[in-house]
């Protein structure tokens, strides 16, 4: 009952069909109608044998390319097995030729692995060597002696046997040698020239007036971008290199370190770097401490003057107005005819007239001897405030970010010290002369009183 209902509807779907199409052709009539569903049927029908054609078609092409593929798999595994027998047999030939080399080499075996790790140490040290300098291609004979050495498939010759042991005498003999030869060296700027230039062993190149450097990597001869602060380590430079050959010995700073101590000479900052790392408070604290230099040579000079005249005023009956003794004596020789009272007091007030014009600048060189340490004082603080604003952003692992900060902190501590402590000896000398001038002021007015007192002593 199913099959028959199934088989209804099929065909009543395959008439649907061309009915469809006839309506879609405008069937005006019955029987046009069926010569059009009619023609449906027939294209259907050509269509599906058409489908069938290429369906057989396309099933016999994918047989082939079976067939085919199944052809170059057959074929690669008998490839295959033939190559495993060809490597298997290789690696018996193999073995039996590794067994006669050995065999063969014997003891050399070990001669020749000393060779190859002497090559590479040579080139190694050859490398860094100021000898490079003049012998340039020993490098390439000891790379192409060290590979040759490493491959296991190539013998040494007696040939490079014997060089390398030459060059190993010869680095040894040029460590003994003061050399002069002419090289290209390049300059700060960046250009080149030929110049003379003189090695001292392994240890320094130098030129006329300049320290030299070798760059292994490149190969090039450099002149350093910093030379000594210290003249007379340039100095020697330029005797060695214009000595003459038999001329006798020259002095000369070597750098046993091939280098080092060199770098770290250079390294050094100037005192004009050092005085540049206190920055602006540093500035101030060099700028206070020569204003209190000035002004504290001014009072000695005008104090020691003053002195010498008071000394000479001292010896001379006559007072004289160009010292401060000369004054307070003619104040005491204008006013003879006072009382004792009232010529005390115009002789006390003829010193506190004096007495500024003594001791003046005195209370600044104090001032500055105070003031100079607790500016240096807040240059550590910024220095160090500096270097934890440093740390906050980049951490620790870089000393270098941290060096401004400490070095500005160091610095103006140091500049503070330095310009207190002259201060106060300063201050100490300034004031010492002033009060001693003072001091003879009082004494001698002190001795024209108690002189006065003495004749009216006497005249009672």
């Amino acid at each position: 009952m199913k099959t028959r209902i199934t088989l209804i509807a099929l065909g009543l779907l395959m008439i649907g069909a061309p009915i469809a199409q006839a309506q879609e052709g405008q069937a005006r009539s019955l029987s046009e109608l069926l010569r059009l569903v009619e023609q449906g049927r027939a294209s259907e029908a050509q269509e599906n044998r058409q489908r069938e054609r290429e369906f057989q078609a396309d099933r016999a092409n994918q047989q082939k390319i079976l067939n085919d593929t199944k052809a170059r798999k057959a074929a690669a595994e008998r490839r295959s097995e033939q190559l495993e027998n060809t490597f298997e047999a290789n690696e018996v030939i193999l073995a039996e030729k590794q067994d006669a080399l050995e065999k063969r080499l014997g003891s050399l075996k070990e001669l020749f692995g000393v060779l190859q790790q002497v090559a590479g140490d040579t080139q190694g040290f050859f490398d860094d060597s100021l000898t490079s300098i003049q012998y340039p291609d020993r490098g390439e004979f000891l790379t192409e002696l060290g590979s040759k050495m490493g491959s296991a498939t190539e013998l040494a010759s007696i040939e490079e046997i014997e060089r390398l042991w030459f060059e190993l005498q010869r680095e040894a003999t040029e460590n003994g040698k003061v050399a002069r030869f002419t090289t290209t060296v390049t300059n700060t700027d960046g250009t080149t020239a030929e110049e003379t230039v003189v090695r001292v062993g392994a240890f320094n190149v130098v030129a006329d007036g300049n320290y030299l450097e070798y760059n292994p990597a490149t190969g090039n001869l450099l002149v350093l971008s910093r030379q000594p602060p210290q003249g007379r380590y340039v100095k020697s430079t330029s005797e060695l290199v214009k000595a003459a050959q038999g001329s006798g010995p020259v002095a000369f700073a070597v750098d046993p370190t091939r280098g080092q101590i060199l770098r770290s000479l250079i390294s050094t900052p100037t005192l004009k770097e050092r005085i540049d790392q206190g920055g602006t408070v540093g500035y101030l604290i060099l700028a206070l401490g020569a204003l209190g230099l000035l002004l504290a040579l001014e009072r000695l000079i005008s104090l020691s003057t003053a002195s010498r005249k008071v000394t000479a005023q001292l010896k001379s009956s006559k007072a004289a107005d160009n010292n401060p003794l000369g004054r307070v004596l003619k104040v005491a020789e204008e006013n003879r005819g006072m009382d004792r009272e009232s010529l005390e007091l115009k002789l006390g007030e003829a010193i506190l007239k004096e007495t500024p014009a003594l001791n003046r600048g005195v209370l600044f060189l104090k001032i500055i001897a105070v003031i100079a340490p607790l500016m240096g004082l807040l240059g550590t603080v910024t220095g160090m405030i500096n270097t934890f604003q440093a740390i906050t952003l980049y951490g620790t692992g870089d000393p270098k970010l941290m060096a401004g900060g400490i070095s500005q902190a160091l610095v103006t501590t140091v500049l503070g010290l330095v310009v207190a402590i002259p201060m106060v000896l300063l201050h100490t000398l300034v004031s010492g002369r002033s009060n001693r001038i003072v001091h003879v002021l009082q004494e001698q007015s002190a001795g024209i009183i108690a002189e006065r007192d003495e004749q009216e002593g006497r005249g009672a």
